[in-house]
């Protein structure tokens, strides 16, 4: 291949990649406020046309499942920031819920929409992350004490994930305030794992 047709091909792939990354931004605001939000929403938000947004995700659910991969990793990247490792393992898992209702509120409509999606595997592989930094809190705080021994870990984390959802749609259902819903989720928590609540 000549240096011509190299360097047209290497613009190729820059464009698509930004045209893929426009696609996805947009989609992670339309539809963390609005779930049903259509193709042609995204992708006048985007900037693009409905065709570009296909040609990158051939159908709506593959773009929501991307949007999905793209939030799961953001929370991910956010929790591992949030020195998990650091002072009492009750103030830490706070911390942790904290990061969760953070991405409730920058997505709020995005859990319905996540809804949709009928892949229990690709969910378990979303949640991996937010799993394992749940395990290792958990382990950390029976080992010093804090959290009850007699709730073996892998329920513990099923359960407050559940309960994190459980929250979260309480909250979108406006059954409960997002400061109703922060202390409810705190509370239910640390309650579960055999901790006081600190304030």
């Amino acid at each position: 291949m000549s240096e011509v047709a190299e360097g047209r091909q290497r613009r190729r792939r820059t464009d698509a990649d930004r045209s893929v990354a426009s696609i996805l931004a947009a989609a992670r605001e339309v539809l963390g406020t609005q779930a049903q939000a259509s193709v042609e929403d995204i992708a006048r938000a985007a900037g693009v046309s409905r065709q570009t947004v296909y040609a990158h995700f051939k159908t709506r659910e593959a773009l929501l499942s991307a949007v999905i991969d793209a939030v799961s990793e953001e929370a991910a990247n956010e929790m591992a920031a949030a020195r998990l490792d650091e002072g009492p393992a009750a103030d830490a898992m706070l911390r942790l819920l904290d990061v969760g209702w953070q991405m409730f509120r920058r997505y709020p409509r995005l859990p319905a929409g996540a809804a949709e999606e009928n892949d229990p595997e690709a969910d378990r592989d979303r949640h991996s992350a937010v799993a394992d930094h749940l395990d290792r809190l958990l382990t950390r705080g029976k080992e010093s004490g804090e959290f009850d021994q007699e709730l073996a870990n892998p329920w513990l984390v099923n359960a407050i994930v559940a309960l994190g959802h459980a929250a979260g749609h309480a909250v979108d259902a406006k059954q409960l305030t997002l400061e109703g819903g922060v202390d409810a989720l705190a509370e239910s928590v640390l309650r579960l794992c055999g901790a006081a609540r600190r304030d």
